[in-house]
């Protein structure tokens, strides 16, 4: 019997991004119905698959030969009592088919037994057939010796581990895992919900649950009225999923949905990616996280002896981990954060204002088309950020990056993207050097035309103004439309 499957469960079990299945659907090669795919319908498109090289079997490995790690209990595993209801759950399950299965075999012998009857009192050749065509099919059952699907025994083993969350109104998808909260693993996931402490004050991760259990696992001081708790709300920071859950969430979608913030927050570690260009690793109190939305910016302020030093500048990682902050810093004579980060540097544990988050230049999650990246030099940050948290996400289209240098030191995290191409079967990057901003840009622009129906793909760019002119200005003259084309001055 064949299994249906959600695109996110299937993409789970066989260790592949979900938008590669949306291609394989898109092009009539893998069957949907209501978004639901079959497991055999899987197993014929990877006949090959392995489910030892999948990212699930993996996980299931790791937990099996490192059972008794703490590390493992905590990360991967969920606690003994949610894992006990969760095994409950699917025992309750299996007995509910056992039970059919009795009352079917019991419907079978009846049948059986009638068709008996009615051949002694008027024999029939159609009577005959019937009970021939019954204890062949019988028989067939019987003797069969078809392997169990792979796929389903995955999904029950899975199942057990992680629990599947639906969110309403948008349809987005996303795992419970361990013993992380459904809040902790929508931000994993690249949703952007509502939320503001984390740490079950104030309220802001509100959320209905339509369907399935949740456990309480972290204490909380917001009082739930008592309506609100008949019609099913809990803090989705400190509640985590027990069952498959249907939620209705608030969701960020524009930067107008995010509050500005004021944050004070600690260096972490400063760290030379070039001689010109420094990592800024600041991370946030545990009680005051930073919301935001990928490709965003913030300022960032310190106090001197005599002066204040500040800067804006995008924030290179992704909101899936708000708590952890990472800048780009070039060295600029004119920029006065920068220049007294290269001549008095930050030291771990200093403090660092970050005031935000500001800026237009994100992700739109609700376009299914492949999506281009155009970044110059330091571009490179909100560049980055944007890509991860795509990653995360699981968006749909297939992703390409075109980084330009105009410097020696331009393509300075070119390992990342390599490491990204490597684990990411939708991403894929190239790149070029240049001697000013508007070559850079001209050339961007030239590879960017050689790709096919590129004027179909959502286009990102980030860089010094020349460039971002160039750019634009190639791309709309050769038929790019104007609601495909977002640009980031850095």
């Amino acid at each position: 019997m064949s299994l249906p499957l959600t695109l996110s469960r299937a993409a789970q079990l066989l260790g592949v991004p979900r938008a590669v299945l949306q291609k394989h659907i898109a092009a009539g090669e893998l069957p949907s119905h209501d978004g639901m795919v079959l497991s055999e319908d899987l197993e014929k498109l990877y006949p090959d698959i392995k489910l030892e090289d999948s990212g699930a079997f993996e996980r299931i490995m790791q937990i099996k030969e490192q059972a008794f790690a703490k590390r493992v209990r905590e990360r991967i595993l969920p606690n003994q009592e949610i894992l006990a209801q969760r095994l409950a759950a699917q025992s309750e399950e299996l007995e509910e088919v056992r039970r059919h299965l009795a009352e079917y075999h019991r419907l079978v012998e009846a049948l059986s037994t009638r068709i008996d009857e009615m051949q002694k009192t008027a024999p029939s050749p159609q009577l005959a057939e019937l009970a021939r065509l019954l204890d062949d099919g019988l028989a067939a059952v019987l003797a069969s010796e078809e392997p169990a699907d792979r796929l389903e025994v995955l999904d029950d083993v899975l199942r057990v581990m992680t629990a599947q969350v639906k969110v309403r109104p948008s349809g987005r998808e996303f795992f419970v895992e361990g013993n992380e909260s459904v809040l902790e693993a929508a931000l994993r996931a690249g949703l952007a919900p509502s939320y503001g402490c984390r740490n079950g004050n104030c309220g802001l991760c509100k959320a209905r649950i339509v369907s399935g259990q949740v456990k309480q696992i972290h204490p909380t001081d917001y009082p739930l009225s008592a309506s609100e708790r008949a019609q099913g709300h809990a803090l989705l920071c400190s509640n985590t999923a027990v069952t498959d859950l249907v939620i209705e969430m608030i969701e960020a979608t524009q930067p107008s949905d995010i509050p500005e913030q004021e944050v004070t927050a600690k260096v972490k570690q400063v760290t030379p990616l070039s001689s010109d260009i420094l990592l800024l690793h600041l991370q946030t109190p545990r009680s005051q996280r930073l919301r935001f939305l990928a490709g965003q910016s913030v300022t960032l302020s310190v106090s001197g002896a005599t002066t204040n030093f500040q800067g804006d500048y995008p924030i290179a990682s992704c909101p899936c981990d708000d708590r952890n902050l990472l800048f780009h810093i070039r060295r600029d004579d004119n920029d006065a954060f920068a220049s007294r980060l290269f001549s008095d540097p930050f030291k771990p544990g200093d403090l660092v204002s970050v005031f935000g988050p500001f800026g237009e230049f994100v992700l739109q999650k609700d376009s299914s088309d492949d999506l281009l990246f155009i970044a110059c030099d330091t571009g490179f940050a909100p560049i980055k950020s944007l890509i991860e948290n795509a990653a995360a996400a699981d968006l749909p289209g297939l992703m390409h990056l075109i980084w330009a240098a105009t410097r020696p030191d331009g393509h300075y995290l070119a390992n990342q993207c390599r490491a990204w191409a490597e684990a990411l079967e939708t991403f894929s990057f190239e790149t070029l050097t240049a001697p000013d901003a508007a070559a850079a840009g001209a050339a961007a622009a030239g590879q960017v035309l050689a790709i096919p129906d590129f004027a179909r793909r959502e286009v990102y760019v980030a860089g010094p103004a020349e460039f971002i002119e160039s750019v634009t200005n190639h791309l709309k003259t050769a038929g790019l439309p104007a609601d495909h084309l977002r640009y980031e001055t850095i």
